[in-house]
């Protein structure tokens, strides 16, 4: 899969909209058939900044989701709303779902 982890710093005067300003990119983005997942998470240490994890079933998920529509538009539409460049870690990964953190396992549960 390609796992993908994006910090997202939004303007103060957007912060606190910025899940509806992104909700039809979000919304298109988890319908494409190749998103494994598309999860937006606001940062508890920097009201600012908000933190996108995504993942692809394979590079040809990948392509498909930056070649869409809804990426072109977002594309246009985001940035006005963001302080800085968005920063990101791209990787493919062997493998297509989350691993168990066996450090912290609870018992009697996977």
């Amino acid at each position: 899969m390609i796992f993908i982890t994006a910090k997202f710093r939004v303007r103060p005067e957007h912060a606190d909209r910025w899940p509806e300003i992104t909700a039809d990119f979000t919304r298109a983005t988890r319908a494409e058939p190749g998103c494994l997942w598309f999860s937006w998470s606001r940062s508890v240490e920097e009201p600012l900044e908000y933190v996108l994890v995504e993942a692809f079933r394979d590079e040809a998920a990948g392509v498909t989701h930056v070649q869409s529509a809804h990426f072109k538009a977002a594309q246009q539409t985001l940035p006005p709303h963001l302080l800085e460049t968005p920063r990101i870690v791209n990787a493919t990964l062997p493998q297509d779902d989350w691993s168990l953190l066996g450090e912290m396992a609870v018992p009697g549960k996977k």
